[in-house]
């Protein structure tokens, strides 16, 4: 969408993107705003990915997370949800 409107966005050679079998979902490491792959009522199946930068800290994304998996909670018992650390290890030249 731009401006209200429905328009098609192409790729450029090279660029990053994700995508599923029905398109991109994503381009330029950014998340889309698209109607396809909106959170609905009807919602089976998401995946929220957290990341931080400099000046947040690891105990505050970890907090966030603790907040989004208790909000989904309240959704009703049968709402499950797993978490997944992944972390950059040290740049060369820290750490040695």
């Amino acid at each position: 969408m731009a401006d209200g409107i429905a328009v098609t966005e192409h790729p450029e050679a090279g660029e990053v993107v994700w995508c599923d079998g029905a398109g991109v979902t994503r381009r330029r490491w950014n998340w889309r705003q698209a109607r396809r792959t909106q959170l609905s009522e009807d919602t089976s199946t998401a995946l929220f990915i957290l990341d931080a930068l400099d000046p947040v800290t690891g105990e505050a994304l970890h907090g966030v997370a603790d907040d989004l998996a208790a909000r989904l909670a309240r959704l009703g018992p049968g709402v499950r949800s797993a978490r997944r650390l992944i972390a950059a290890g040290p740049t060369p030249g820290e750490g040695d």
